[in-house]
C-alpha cells in the first residue's frame, strides 16, 4: 500500500474534483495536516491515531497540503505536496450584440467586437470556435450563430447570437445611386447652358440695340421665392410648439440684420430645419455611393451638424453687424454735434445722419428716425436703439440724452465730450491693436497648428487615428482631446482679450 499523499501534484487544470488520500506508516500515532489555497492557508485539522484521511478539493484555486507525523518515538516527519490546479469557473464570452442584421451577399466578420478571456489563460479569443460554416447565408431567414470557448481546464461557454439576413439592397442602392447621378448631372447641363446663354448675350450686346428690360423672374429668383414660401409654411408649422416658439426668441435680434427677408425668429428656426435635413441627405448620398446604409448615429450626427451650425453663421454675420455699426458710430455723434452747432434739433441731426453714411448704421438712423415721426420720446427712441444693438457706446450715450431730457442742459457740451470720449477709446483701440497684432497671429498659429498635426498625420498614415473612433477607451480619449482643445482656446482667449 502507497504510503503518504495519494496524489502529489496536478499541474495541469481540471475542473474535476480531487481527493487526496493521505495513508501514515504503521509506526504513527498521530498527525495533522494544513490546507493551502493561493498560498494562504484554509483548513487545518488534527488526527489522533492511524487511520487514513481523503482531503477533497471542490473550488477554483491552486491548493497545496503540508503533513506533519508523529511516531511511538516522538520523531516527526514532513510531507509536503506540490500544486494542485484546480479551474471550475467558465470563462466570460461576450459577443456584443445579440442579434445582427445583414443581407445577402454581406460579408460577416465574426470575431469582430467578440472578446473571450479566462481568469487562469488570459485572452483566449483565439479559441473560440463558431458554426459559421454550417450556416446558408445565401437565403433570407434567421440564422443562429454559435459562438464557444474552452478554457485549458475543461471548462466551456456558449453564447447564441441571432442573424436576420436580409434580401439585397443592393438594387435598390444602385437605383437610388442612378437618379441622384442623373439629377445631378440635369443640374450640371442646365447650368452649362445657363453659362454658355450668359456668355452669348455678353459677346453680341455690344452690337446690338438694348433690349427693352424684361422683368420676367430668372429661374434663380423662382426659387428663392419658393425657398422663402417653404420656410414661411414650415414656420407656421413650428409656431403650434410653445417650446419652439420661445427658442425662436433668441433669433429675433438677427431680424433685419442678419438676414431682412425673414419676420420672425421662427424663419431662422425653419431654416436650420431645412439645413440639417440637406445635410441627412449629403449623408444618405455618401452612404449609397458606398452602397451601404445609414446607421442612427449617421442621422443624428449630420442632423445636430446642420443645425447648429448656422448659429456660427448667424453669430458670426451678427457680431460682424455690431463691429461696423460701432465703427461709424464716431462719425455719426461727429455729424449730430456740427448739426446742434449749427442749430438743428435732435430729430434733424439724425436725419442727417441717415443722408452722410451708409451701411448699418445708416438703417438703425432711419429707424429711429422713423419712431420720432411717430411720436416716441426722445429718450425712447434711444433706449429702443440701444437694445437692439448692445453696445457700450450707444447705453452712454442713451443714458445722457435721458439724462438731458429730463433735466436739460446743453447738448452741444454733452455731445462734445461723448465724441471726445469716443474719438480716445477709438484712437487706443488702434494703438492696442497694432501692438497686440503680432501675438494675435501667434494664438492663431497655436490654434491651426493641432488641426495640421492631424492633417499632416492622415496624409501619411490614414490608419493612424483609427484606434480613436472604433474601441470605447478610443472614444473617451477623442472627446477628452476635444475638451482639452475647447479648454485651451477659451482660456488663450481669456488672457488675450483686454479690456478697455
Amino acid at each position: 500500500m502507497q504510503k503518504g499523499l495519494s496524489i502529489k501534484e496536478i499541474k495541469q487544470p481540471t475542473n474535476l474534483d480531487i481527493s487526496v488520500i493521505f495513508t501514515p506508516e504503521k509506526d504513527v500515532t498521530n498527525y495533522q495536516y494544513r490546507v493551502s489555497k493561493d498560498g494562504q492557508y484554509a483548513d487545518y485539522y488534527y488526527i489522533d491515531g492511524n487511520s487514513k484521511t481523503t482531503i477533497n478539493l471542490t473550488e477554483t484555486g491552486k491548493w497545496s497540503i503540508e503533513v506533519i507525523t508523529y511516531n511511538e518515538k516522538g520523531i516527526t516527519k514532513k510531507y509536503e505536496s506540490g500544486i494542485y490546479n484546480l479551474d471550475k469557473d467558465s470563462p466570460i464570452l461576450d459577443v456584443g450584440q445579440e442579434a445582427l442584421e445583414m443581407h445577402v451577399g454581406d460579408k460577416l466578420s465574426v470575431l469582430d467586437g467578440v472578446k473571450a478571456t479566462d481568469n487562469l489563460d488570459g485572452d483566449i479569443l483565439s479559441k473560440v470556435v463558431t458554426n459559421v460554416d454550417q450556416l446558408d447565408l445565401t437565403t433570407p431567414g434567421i440564422k443562429k450563430l454559435v459562438y464557444t470557448v474552452s478554457d485549458e481546464a475543461g471548462n466551456t461557454t456558449s453564447k447564441t447570437v441571432a442573424i436576420n439576413v436580409l434580401k439585397s439592397n443592393e438594387f435598390s442602392l444602385m437605383m437610388v445611386q442612378t437618379i441622384i447621378i442623373f439629377v445631378l448631372l440635369i443640374f450640371l447641363f442646365l447650368l452649362v447652358i445657363y453659362r454658355r446663354s450668359v456668355g452669348l448675350e455678353k459677346r453680341i450686346a455690344k452690337y446690338g440695340i438694348e433690349p427693352l428690360k424684361d422683368n420676367t423672374p430668372s429661374l434663380f429668383d423662382n426659387l428663392y421665392k419658393y425657398y422663402y414660401k417653404v420656410v414661411s409654411k414650415l414656420s407656421k408649422i413650428l409656431s403650434k410648439s410653445v417650446f419652439i416658439t420661445k427658442y425662436s426668441k433668441r433669433y429675433e435680434k438677427y431680424i433685419n440684420t442678419v438676414n431682412k427677408s425673414y419676420k420672425s425668429g421662427l424663419d431662422f428656426v425653419s431654416t436650420k430645419f431645412i439645413v440639417s435635413f440637406i445635410f441627412i441627405l449629403i449623408a444618405v448620398f455618401s452612404k449609397t455611393i458606398q452602397y451601404e446604409l445609414l446607421s442612427i448615429y449617421e442621422i443624428i450626427f449630420p442632423f445636430f451638424l446642420g443645425f447648429f451650425i448656422l448659429d456660427i453663421i448667424y453669430a458670426s454675420k451678427y457680431r460682424i453687424y455690431l463691429k461696423k455699426i460701432e465703427n461709424d458710430l464716431l462719425q455719426a455723434i461727429i455729424i449730430m454735434n456740427n448739426a446742434f452747432k449749427s442749430g438743428r434739433s435732435i430729430t434733424q441731426a439724425i436725419s442727417l445722419v441717415t443722408t452722410e453714411l451708409d451701411g448699418p448704421i445708416k438703417e438703425e438712423f432711419k429707424k429711429m428716425h422713423m419712431e420720432l415721426s411717430f411720436g416716441l420720446e426722445i429718450d425712447v427712441v434711444f433706449s429702443r436703439f440701444a437694445s437692439r444693438i448692445k453696445l457700450k457706446e450707444v447705453t452712454y450715450l442713451t443714458a445722457s440724452l435721458s439724462i438731458l431730457n429730463k433735466t436739460g442742459g446743453n447738448i452741444i457740451k454733452v455731445f462734445s465730450s461723448i465724441e471726445r470720449s469716443l474719438f480716445n477709446k477709438k484712437k487706443l483701440q488702434i494703438e492696442l491693436n497694432s501692438l497686440t497684432g503680432s501675438s494675435r497671429i501667434i494664438v492663431y498659429i497655436l490654434f491651426l497648428v493641432p488641426i495640421l498635426f492631424i492633417i499632416f498625420i492622415l496624409l501619411i498614415n490614414p490608419t493612424y487615428f483609427v484606434p480613436l473612433y472604433t474601441t470605447k477607451l478610443g472614444l473617451i480619449i477623442s472627446w477628452l482631446i476635444i475638451c482639452l482643445y475647447i479648454v485651451y482656446i477659451i482660456s488663450v482667449r481669456k488672457i488675450m482679450k483686454v479690456r478697455m
